[in-house]
């Protein structure tokens, strides 16, 4: 897959790894423009290719009483705002065959999350809108396995597909990223590295996942020493106040030093 087969995807020619970023979920109007904006800015500067990240639901939750959306329809609608106001691509999870031409209606990149990789039907679904699909490498799988993953998009004449590495779990409460995986999947599609969700700690007794931001900055820049094509962050102007994954989250004001830094590291890499 080439990056120029993403709609409104910029800066591919500057060989900087590529960046999905945005906050957890879209909680209204006001904050997805807000978030997508700064990171537009600072994207364009930094000449990274960049695609706006956002879950229109979040079926995923440890508890009856998590957050899921704001409405299917209206989130939807917030992420095609984004792409027209900022005209960058966008970024969506789906978790039921029936999202998926929902959502291709509205985005250019659909995600099956890590927790249904093995649902084939979905990922059919997703591969067979034509979109571009992100697929979540599951964490209880080798990395080995997600090459029967690529199969089923490519086997429907969809060559528009990639991996994203979020971590294994290691135990019950925590999860590790296993960097001799990435040279394995990326014989298969391009592979990103999800830096925020590969420090999650989940299986909490509150039924609130936990998380290490701290570790942001080292994750990120071990995934690009590692050679990863990609970048997954999410991003928040308050993540302690999100209404999802606020505990893993990258603080908004981070992201350009952070970024600046893994841009470096690339250009050393790519100097080897």
């Amino acid at each position: 897959m080439k990056l120029n087969s993403i709609p409104k995807i910029k800066h591919t020619d500057t060989n900087n790894f590529f960046l999905l970023a945005g906050p957890c979920a879209i909680e209204g109007e006001e904050m997805a423009l807000r978030i997508a904006e700064k990171i537009v800015e600072i994207t364009n500067k930094l000449q990274i290719p960049y695609v706006f990240k956002g879950s229109f639901k979040k079926a995923n939750r440890s508890r009856i009483d998590s957050f899921t959306g704001i409405g299917d329809e209206k989130a939807l609608k917030i992420l095609r705002k984004v792409s027209e106001t900022f005209d960058v691509p966008t970024v969506t999870d789906i978790h039921v065959n029936e999202d998926a031409a929902m959502a291709a209606e509205y985005v250019d990149v659909l995600q099956i999350p890590a927790f249904l990789i093995r649902q084939t039907d979905l990922v059919v679904a997703a591969a067979e809108t034509g979109k571009v699909v992100n697929l979540k490498k599951g964490q209880f799988m080798s990395p080995e396995a997600m090459k029967h993953a690529v199969t089923k998009v490519t086997d429907t004449g969809n060559e528009n597909v990639w991996i994203t590495d979020r971590g294994t779990m290691f135990g019950y409460q925590d999860l590790i990223v296993d960097f001799r995986g990435i040279p394995t999947m990326r014989s298969y599609a391009p592979t990103v590295l999800d830096v925020t969700h590969s420090l999650q700690q989940p299986n909490q007794s509150s039924g609130v996942t936990g998380g290490r931001p701290e570790l942001i900055g080292t994750m990120a820049k071990a995934g690009i020493a590692a050679g990863v094509d990609g970048l997954f962050i999410e991003t928040h102007f308050d993540p302690k106040n999100a209404k999802s994954d606020g505990a893993n989250m990258l603080d908004l004001s981070l992201l350009e030093g952070l970024l600046t830094k893994l841009i470096a590291i690339r250009k050393v890499i790519a100097e080897d």
